[in-house]
């Protein structure tokens, strides 16, 4: 009868355990809709001691669009003395769920690792049913890998890049649609994982794929309402959100950060000239190639007119001189409509260059120094990248 009563009082006690980290890990993701904050909790939620416990975890997310599906976050150590002193300094610093997610959000550290860029870097035909993640988010069943079953699946792309002896993959859904999948493992501690291991990742998923979809409707809502109607670009009004959020992240981060004020040559001519549909299709036109040949990091907003904006995180003076040579070189060569009515028979650019905190510390100064440079860019003849006072 005891042996009853105990295992009774084990089975409620891993119970109220389960729970509460689902509870936990539910409200963390209930704190943001910021994607790359739901896919940071998201998997800390699967690797974290307060968590599910696994060494590593990888995310995935459908791209109906182009029929891929796309690496977009990895979090785990590279090797297993990186990953004892990260389990160590955690553990000594007595750190929960809300104070790793806490220090993501403070900084970028935890995508810099090798592993996020390796998972980053990762990109599956959907319609591909030799590949193991492609078949789970079609077929949007669970699948575990166990040592006795993985060999099946060796000649798998991500299960070789793996190197692993057992994972688990599963898919994230919303409304019975998949919209991703994490694969999981213990490739360091070797601990086995349990059926029970299995129904937990199940449960955290189910609740995961709904935060995913609330967020990327967000996001969607967030570009349109704060993009240009003409060139699809970021308006004035988030462009200043922006600049004044990555400012903050490079305060607190002791970072860099680069601003580029860019505004084409002789515009009035052309509009007058052409009339102000050829202008509107010319500042489309410049708008694609400046999101187009601009870094992923980079945020690129229409300032206003024919001015366009471009912040450049993480990047010091000498770097955005060589990203606004290369922009203004890129622009140079591009053969525009009917730009020989041009003075010089060419559509250009004029550049203005100010970093945070060499040239000021708050967004209204960095625009004003940028501007400045631009305006110097103009006075020196056009077509120039001005990075210093003449």
């Amino acid at each position: 009868m005891m042996d009853e009563i105990n295992r009774l009082k084990q089975e409620l006690n891993k119970t109220k355990t389960e729970l509460n980290i689902l509870y936990e890990i539910s409200n963390a993701m209930r704190t943001t809709l910021k994607l790359d904050e739901i896919l940071y909790i998201i998997l800390t939620g699967v690797t974290a001691h307060a968590g599910l416990g696994f060494n590593r975890a990888m995310l995935f997310l459908v791209n109906q669009k182009d029929s891929f599906i796309e690496g977009k976050m990895g979090i785990g150590p590279d090797t297993g003395e990186e990953a004892n002193r990260i389990w160590k300094q955690i553990e000594q610093q007595r750190m929960n769920l809300e104070d790793l997610v806490n220090a993501f959000k403070s900084s970028n550290y935890a995508l810099e690792s090798h592993f996020n860029q390796q998972v980053k870097r990762l990109r599956f035909p959907l319609n591909d049913k030799n590949n193991l993640l492609s078949v789970v988010a079609l077929e949007g069943f669970p699948l575990h890998l166990t040592a006795q079953t993985i060999d099946n699946y060796r000649h798998d792309p991500l299960i070789q890049i793996l190197k692993t002896q057992e994972a688990a993959i599963v898919p994230l859904k919303a409304k019975d649609k998949v919209n991703g999948v994490i694969i999981s493992d213990n490739i360091f501690t070797k601990r086995p994982i349990s059926q029970d291991d299995m129904r937990m990742f199940i449960m955290l998923a189910n609740q995961a794929g709904l935060a995913i979809e609330n967020s990327q409707l967000y996001e969607q809502a967030i570009i349109r309402s704060n993009s240009d109607s003409l060139t699809g670009l970021w308006n004035h009004g988030y462009f200043q959100h922006l600049l004044q959020s990555e400012i903050e992240k490079a305060k607190i981060n002791k970072g860099t950060l680069s601003l580029i004020m860019l505004d084409m040559d002789n515009f009035k001519i052309y509009n007058d000239r052409l009339g102000h549909q050829a202008g509107d299709r010319i500042l489309k036109e410049l708008a694609h190639l400046l999101s187009d040949y601009s870094r992923k990091m980079d945020w690129v907003a229409r300032y206003g007119g024919e001015e366009f904006a471009i912040i450049l995180p993480q990047t010091n003076k000498k770097e955005a001189l060589i990203i606004g040579e290369r922009l203004r070189q890129i622009i140079d060569e591009h053969n525009f409509a009917q730009e020989e009515i041009m003075p010089n028979k060419k559509i250009t650019v004029s550049l203005g260059i100010a970093t945070f905190p060499e040239d000021s510390e708050t967004n209204s100064e960095l625009i004003a120094v940028a501007d400045h440079r631009l305006y110097i860019a103009k006075e020196k003849g056009k077509n120039i990248t001005c990075y210093e006072e003449f």
